[in-house]
C-alpha cells in the first residue's frame, strides 16, 4: 500500500484542463423560488440547469448503482483516475480533508471519486484509492460506455493519451462538482481552493439546504 500511495504523489503528466468553455447552471427549484444558495456562492453563474443528470456506474462494492442510489445527501463528485502521477492524488486529498473539515463541526458530505480508466480502474482498485483519503469516500468506475456517459452529463474532459499501454496517461479536467438529492448540481470547485476555504463554502450550501428542504 505505501508503494502506491507513493506512486500517487510524484510525478507528471496529467494535463489539467480548467477552462471547459461550458455555461455553469444555477439550480432552479420546481416551484419556481429563488436560488437558495445564492450567498454561498462566489461568482456569478448562468446557463441553463442542463450540468449533471442521471447516471449508471459499477460501485467499489462491485455493485452498479446510478444517481439516485449515490446522491443520497450532498455529494462532492471528482472525476479523475488512480494512475494519475500527481493532479489526481492532490485533488481527491483535498476533497478528503475539507470532507474531515466538514464532519468535524457536524456537517456531513458525501465524496465520491469517479475514475475515468475503464481499462484499470476496477472496484478493488478504485475502493483501495478512495480508502487512503477518507473512509467515507466513494470510488466509483464502470464500462467506456457508462464513464463516458457520466463523464458528458457533467461536461467533464477526458482524453486516454496512448490507448492499449498499460502506463498511459489521461488528461482530465479537474473541478468537483456539488450535487444535492433531487436538486442535482449547484456549484463547482476549481483545483486551487484549498480544503478550509472549500470546506466554508461548502457549509453554507449545506446550512442552506438544510434550512429550506422541509
Amino acid at each position: 500500500m505505501a508503494i502506491r500511495t507513493k506512486t500517487y504523489a510524484i510525478g507528471a503528466g496529467c494535463l489539467v484542463v480548467l477552462g471547459l468553455g461550458a455555461m455553469w447552471a444555477v439550480p432552479k427549484f420546481s416551484d419556481g423560488s429563488d436560488d437558495i444558495f445564492a450567498q454561498c456562492r462566489s461568482s456569478a453563474v448562468s446557463g441553463a440547469g442542463t450540468l449533471g443528470g442521471p447516471f449508471e456506474l459499477v460501485s467499489e462494492t462491485g455493485a452498479t448503482v446510478t444517481d439516485t442510489d449515490v446522491i443520497t445527501q450532498p455529494s462532492l463528485l471528482y472525476f479523475g483516475y488512480t494512475f494519475c502521477p500527481d493532479v489526481c492524488p492532490f485533488d481527491v486529498a483535498r476533497n478528503g480533508e475539507a470532507t474531515a473539515i466538514l464532519d468535524s463541526r457536524g456537517q456531513t458530505i458525501q465524496p465520491v471519486f469517479i475514475s475515468v480508466d475503464s481499462a484499470r480502474d476496477t472496484p478493488e482498485v478504485v475502493a483501495e484509492f478512495t480508502d487512503i483519503f477518507h473512509p467515507r469516500m466513494l470510488g466509483l468506475t464502470g464500462s467506456p460506455e457508462q464513464i463516458s456517459a457520466a463523464s458528458k452529463s457533467y461536461r467533464t474532459y477526458f482524453k486516454v493519451q496512448n490507448p492499449g499501454d498499460p502506463l498511459t496517461l489521461i488528461d482530465h479536467s479537474t473541478q468537483s462538482y456539488l450535487v444535492f438529492p433531487e436538486l442535482g448540481y449547484v456549484e463547482f470547485f476549481n483545483r486551487d481552493l484549498a480544503p478550509e476555504a472549500m470546506a466554508d463554502r461548502i457549509g453554507c450550501f449545506v446550512d442552506a439546504w438544510d434550512k429550506n428542504k422541509t
